[in-house]
């Protein structure tokens, strides 16, 4: 039964794929239909299995032979356990509330129909990967997760720098998945097998080295890096904001970048047998935590400000998971893709009804006078800011508790000043859109919709049901999604070891030093940017030169521009083309003038003069006597 409605919904969305990609292309509201009717099998199925087996113990193990090569054998199938079959929950229901509300978002658009044929590849991509059994399995749905992302972030391909957002992200990434693969092959060859459960129960003394674990390790771990835009790989994120806002919600809650995440909490017992790799990792979780905060303090783009901080939070939990806490990093997981697709949710009725990105345009607009939205809006930056009672302050509050556990405090510190940060720029966003006042911010707005809506007082038009009902529900679960934290703990800790699914004991004074952070942050935004004498312009904005360095993203682009244009382009590049031209052309073209010049003096004996031909046979019979009479 279980494996029945496990292959059921992984089938679902992929037979939904076939169906609207070759039979029903023109007929948009039919592909939207079983595309919806396919995520919600899954969406079923998934929470069938999760009550099914909410007391389980072990995982349940489905597997046959896929590929045998000597002595090696690797399976393809299913495995559920408690951390797959969260992500299941997690998956199907967002990509379900998310393609409801993409009825609406992409009403009349000519690529209605492909829109959600892609979709549907997306769910089914992502839904395998959290059942596969095996490190292979995994490593091949991950890669088709990257083509759906890659697929969906360029669907505007009319637009140029939607084009090439869709490159970035895919060459972005793929330089982490050559990392990954590289740790895959490393583990088969020293392992013997890429059977997760397995690999997962070695020991540090078994078949593989300390040294070679903690290569393995940081390798996958450049996977994760790149999947989950984080330092150094973490430019490409802010500009897939290209894509429809939906999809941006699809990405950064449940699918795309929450599946580096999945993957370090999917092999957290292995990775936790080097301390020195889970030191780098808790090390790279921080950085961009902190360069992303910084980041989305001084961006007007409404949907670029969710991007930052969704790399942000994704350093929050590989911070959590590197400092032992497995409970913490995927429960903050599980928060963040409910509160993070209601704020790009949100956001995306905004963009849809007054067609601008940028905040300010937005509170000119009259943004504030669509309720939906802007209550929503207010109940998930409350989670994220982590204000109590939000789903986000109890899973932020079980990653500070395992790093106030850790003997150096400087990871506490840190996370603590991210807490400021992410309230500070959270209410930033919002008090600009309830609060509208002209200004010297205005200076830089180039929107039609807003400059129109500011003269006549537009009012924005009734949001759609289609995407009013998603945003309910997502914000009804984020009220209440925090106070399950217990029994979700216990769930995830029954198939792995108890000092590994420990969380950590809940530590009082970083939990309420958190929370005067998270108000000390959202009173700065308020002062700020909400007050009827506040002038908008935030204290970071207020220093040209550290203005600068965060809208410029650190310089990290230019780095790589710099990189690209003088070492690939006229460094590597140029030795390429110079031994192209000077090695592999010349050696062709003398080549090719020795056969031209052996086929003129062939030519010339073939030349139809007999009295060449009476030459030659005559000097060959002159030396063929010579021979035989001196012989």
């Amino acid at each position: 039964m279980s494996v029945n409605a496990a292959v059921l919904a992984a089938i679902a969305p992929l037979m939904a794929f076939f169906v609207t990609l070759i039979l029903t292309r023109k007929r948009p509201w039919l592909s939207a239909g079983i595309s919806v009717g396919a995520v919600s099998i899954s969406t079923v199925c998934a929470v069938f299995l999760l009550f099914r087996h909410w007391e389980m113990t072990e995982p349940v193990l489905y597997t046959s032979t896929w590929m045998v090569s000597g002595a090696i054998s690797i399976p393809l199938g299913i495995m559920l356990d408690p951390l797959s079959l969260l992500m299941l929950v997690i998956v199907g229901g967002i990509c379900l509330l998310v393609q409801i509300y993409s009825i609406g978002y992409m009403e009349g658009d000519p690529g209605f129909s492909r829109y959600f044929t892609f979709m549907s590849l997306f769910a089914w991509a992502m839904i395998t990967m959290t059942i596969s059994p095996t490190m292979l399995q995994l490593y091949v749905f991950w890669e088709l997760v990257g083509l759906s992302s890659y697929l969906l972030i360029g669907f505007w391909y009319e637009k140029f720098s939607a084009g090439q957002a869709g490159k970035k992200a895919f060459v972005m990434t793929r330089l982490g998945d050559v990392a990954f693969l590289i740790g895959i092959l490393l583990v088969l060859v020293h392992a013997g097998n890429l059977n997760i459960v397995e690999i997962n129960s070695l020991g540090p003394s078994e078949t593989m080295s300390p040294l070679i674990i903690t290569l393995a390790v940081l390798l996958i771990f450049g996977g994760i890096i790149g999947k989950s835009a984080q330092f150094p790989l973490l430019t490409w994120l802010p500009d897939a904001m290209e894509g429809p806002t939906p999809v941006s919600a699809l990405l950064h809650s449940a699918t795309m970048v929450a599946a580096g995440v999945f993957l370090f909490a999917r092999l957290f017992p292995f990775f936790s047998l080097t301390p020195t790799a889970m030191a780098l990792c808790l090390a790279i979780g921080t950085v961009s935590m902190l360069l992303a905060s910084t980041m989305a303090m001084v961006s007007r783009d409404i949907k670029q400000v969710w991007a930052y901080s969704t790399i942000s939070q994704l350093g929050y939990m590989i911070m959590g998971l590197a400092a032992g806490g497995y409970v913490a990093g995927v429960f903050h997981l599980t928060t963040h893709a409910v509160f993070k697709a209601l704020l790009f949710l949100c956001s995306g009725v905004f963009i849809h009804a007054l067609h601008t990105n940028d905040m300010f345009d937005i509170a000119k607009s009259s943004g504030r006078r669509m309720k939906i939205p802007v209550i929503c809006l207010i109940i998930a930056g409350a989670a994220l800011a982590g204000l109590p009672p939000f789903s986000g302050f109890f899973s932020k509050e079980l990653i500070l508790a395992k790093l106030a556990a850790l003997d150096n405090p400087i990871w506490l510190i840190f996370a603590l000043a991210g807490v400021f940060l992410t309230a500070y720029y959270t209410f930033r966003l919002i008090f600009i859109i309830l609060f509208p006042k002209p200004g010297p911010s205005d200076a830089d707005s180039t929107s039609i919709a807003a400059d129109e809506a500011e003269r006549h007082d537009v009012k924005p038009h009734p949001i759609r049901q289609t995407m009013a009902t998603p945003l309910i529900i997502l914000a009804a679960i984020t009220l209440v999604l925090g106070f399950f934290e217990d029994p979700v703990e216990r769930f995830l800790s029954a198939t792995v070891t108890e000092s590994l699914s420990a969380s950590g004991m809940h530590h009082g004074w970083p939990a309420f030093m958190a929370l005067g952070l998270s108000v000390a942050g959202v009173l700065l935004a308020l002062i700020e940017f909400g007050l009827p004498k506040s002038r908008q312009i935030g204290f970071a904005e207020r220093m040209p030169f550290v203005y600068n360095l965060f809208s410029k993203r650190w310089y990290i682009d230019h780095v790589y521009r710099y990189f690209i244009d003088y070492v690939i382009d006229r460094g590597v590049a140029k030795i390429c083309a110079r031994n192209d031209k000077k090695v592999i052309d010349k050696s062709i073209d003398t080549f090719c003038d020795g056969i031209v010049e052996s086929s003129r003096f062939l030519s010339f004996l073939h030349a139809g003069m007999i009295q060449y031909r009476l030459i030659v046979v005559f000097a060959t019979l002159f030396f063929l006597s010579l021979y035989l009479l001196l012989g």
